[in-house]
């Protein structure tokens, strides 16, 4: 939009030189004409020019279920302190009355959504069958619906679903967070070697970083919170 502004400036200031030129001459209605042009420049919306347009952020929750706790069939390492900071992200979009959207793994059993973060009435939940929460899912379409353009996504896998949600948001246009100690993985094996859940983590986050998504701490991201 940038170049709107600079063509704005350079046509008000040549329609100010007519007007001038055609007063010094006299030829007074010609010098309405453009004086009337200039109000109507003047008084655009200044929607039409902005240099931005408005953003709105909103929440994705990823597979936050109970199977990922202990005593579920595929426990993670340190689940609950990432549950508990998504709780204190999810609270803030509560109170800022911000888009919260939650995801869950269509499982036959544990499947339930984590108690520190039961959905409210008129919080959208979506069932997904894949690790992109998009796929084959009204994900977009609520969105859309929401006019949202930035997303912020927490949850469970980082390497999996949550990976997969962010690459697949990057490439529907939107601007993704991903909000590194709200995210939590496990261990796993790969020809042999014991690869660490601490490793996958962060080696799928620094994957993500720069090109999918930008990677925050939960406290970092609250620090940039405008507060409606």
């Amino acid at each position: 939009m940038r170049w709107l502004i600079c063509f704005q400036g350079t046509l008000y200031t040549l329609i100010s030189q007519l007007m001038i030129l055609f007063m010094k001459q006299k030829k007074w209605f010609f010098s309405i004409v453009v004086s009337m042009t200039i109000m109507l420049l003047a008084g655009m919306n200044e929607s039409v020019w902005a240099d931005d347009p408005p953003k709105k952020q909103a929440l994705i929750i990823v597979d936050v279920q109970d199977f990922y706790f202990p005593g579920g069939f595929q426990p993670l390492v340190k689940p609950e302190e990432a549950t508990k900071q998504i709780a204190r992200v999810l609270a803030v979009f509560r109170e800022q009355n911000w888009p919260v959207i939650h995801v869950k793994h269509q499982v036959e059993a544990q499947g339930e959504i984590h108690k520190l973060l039961t959905p409210l009435p008129g919080e959208a939940v979506v069932t997904k069958t894949r690790a992109n929460s998009f796929y084959e899912t009204p994900l977009l379409d609520l969105l859309s619906e929401q006019k949202a353009t930035d997303l912020v996504i927490v949850g469970m896998q980082t390497h999996m679903c949550v990976e997969a949600t962010a690459r697949a948001a990057s490439d529907f246009g939107f601007q993704v967070m991903v909000l590194s100690d709200a995210c939590a993985t496990r261990d796993l094996v790969w020809e042999g070697e014991h690869i660490p859940a601490l490793h996958v983590h962060q080696s799928t986050l620094a994957t993500l970083n720069g090109s999918y998504a930008k990677i925050l701490d939960v406290a970092s991201f609250l620090e940039t919170v405008i507060f409606e």
